[in-house]
C-alpha cells in the first residue's frame, strides 16, 4: 500500500516505516513542521519517499495516518481527498490529555469514520474519545542492541525542552536527584539547564546528539532515570531498557506496566528512587542484572515484530 504519514514523531515513525509498504512523507521547501521529509538522524528504508504538496495531489494513497488535528485539513488541501471519506484514515494519538486527565474531549471525538489509535491503554482510558472508535497499538522499538557498559557513574536522563516543560517532565526534581548522581541530560533544547536549575555544570551535563550517537552515550551511564510526571510512555525509557540499562522511574501513566519487577525500580517515593540510583551507582553487578532483566522485558512486550504485526492487522481492517 501507499501510506501518507507526516514526519512528526521520529522515534515512533522509525519503527512504523519498517513495515512492508511505501510511506509517502510530505516535504516542503522550508522543511518546516508540516514538511520535514525524510529523517536525517534516523536510519529509514528506501520505501520512505518524500512528496511535495503538489506531488501529493496526483499520488496514489491507500491510507492516511494522521497525528495532529490540523492534518485533517492539510490532507484535504494537499491531496484533494477527505480523510476517512475518500481515503481510509487512522489518527495516531501519541500523547496523554494535557488539560484534564479525565475530562478532556479528544479532537476527533465527534466523528466515527476515523479510528483513534492510542499508543498506551492508559491514554485510551484517560481521553474522552466520544463516539470515535478506538484501538491501542503499543510502542515498538527497533532494537539498538545490548549496548550498556555502565562505565560512567552517572545517571542518564532523556528529555526535550526541559526548561519549558518544567514539572510535566520532572525537571524540578533533577536538583534532588543530582545529589545522588551526576546527571547526563540528553535531548533537544537542553542548553542552559544546569544554570536554570542552579547546578554546577559537572552535576548536570547536557547534550543534543544524533540518534546513533545517543544510544551509545546513554549506555555508558550506569543507570537511566525517568522523572516524568505526565506524558505518554516515553520511548526513551523503552530504548534505555533495550540498551540493557537499569531504570529508575516515577510510577506514573503506563510506567508500572512497562517495567516489571526485577527490571528496575518504580515508585512515587522520591527517597526510594534516590536510594535506587545510589545503589546502582555503587554496585555495578546488580545494575547489570537489572539491566538484563529490563532488556528482556522490553524485547518481550515492545519488540518491532509485534508492533508491525499489530499495525498490519489494523491496516487490513481499516482498508478492507
Amino acid at each position: 500500500m501507499n501510506i501518507l504519514v507526516w514526519h512528526v514523531h521520529g522515534s515512533w515513525l522509525t519503527a512504523f516505516v519498517q513495515g512492508p509498504h511505501t510511506y509517502l512523507v510530505p516535504v516542503t521547501d522550508d522543511r518546516g513542521p508540516d514538511g520535514l521529509g525524510r529523517a536525517v538522524t534516523w536510519d529509514w528504508p528506501r520505501s520512505v519517499e518524500e512528496r511535495t504538496p503538489k506531488e501529493l495531489w496526483d499520488a496514489d494513497i491507500d491510507l492516511m495516518v494522521l497525528q495532529r488535528p490540523h492534518e485533517l485539513d492539510l490532507a484535504l488541501r494537499w491531496t484533494g481527498r477527505r480523510p476517512g471519506v475518500d481515503v481510509p484514515a487512522v489518527y495516531v494519538e501519541h500523547n496523554s490529555p494535557d488539560a484534564s486527565p479525565e475530562r478532556q474531549l479528544h479532537p476527533l471525538a465527534g466523528q466515527s469514520r476515523i479510528p483513534i489509535v492510542h499508543v498506551t491503554h492508559f491514554n485510551r482510558l484517560m481521553w474522552d474519545n466520544g463516539q470515535a472508535p478506538t484501538e491501542v497499538v503499543e510502542h515498538g522499538i527497533v532494537d539498538p542492541g545490548p549496548l550498556w557498559t555502565g562505565t560512567e557513574r552517572r545517571a542518564a536522563v532523556v528529555v526535550n525542552d526541559p526548561v519549558r516543560r518544567g514539572r510535566t517532565t520532572g525537571t524540578d526534581l533533577l536538583p534532588r536527584f543530582a545529589r545522588s548522581a551526576p546527571l547526563d541530560v540528553f535531548g533537544m533544547r537542553t542548553e542552559g539547564l544546569a544554570e536554570h536549575l542552579g547546578l554546577p555544570p559537572e552535576r548536570c551535563r547536557t547534550r543534543d546528539l544524533p540518534q546513533h550517537e545517543l544510544h551509545r552515550e546513554m549506555a555508558r551511564c550506569r543507570v537511566y532515570l525517568h522523572p516524568v510526571r505526565w506524558t505518554s510512555l516515553g520511548l526513551s525509557l523503552l530504548e534505555a531498557m533495550f540498551l540493557g540499562m537499569p531504570v529508575v522511574a516515577l510510577d506514573t501513566t503506563e510506567v508500572r506496566d512497562a517495567i516489571p519487577d526485577g527490571a528496575g525500580v518504580v515508585s512515587n517515593r522520591l527517597d526510594v528512587l534516590e536510594d535506587a540510583v545510589r545503589t546502582f551507582l555503587a554496585e555495578p553487578e546488580p545494575a547489570r542484572r537489572t539491566g538484563a532483566a529490563a532488556r528482556a522485558a522490553a524485547q518481550a512486550r515492545y519488540g518491532e515484530r509485534r508492533f508491525l504485526d499489530d499495525w498490519e492487522r489494523l491496516i487490513k481492517e481499516v482498508t478492507r
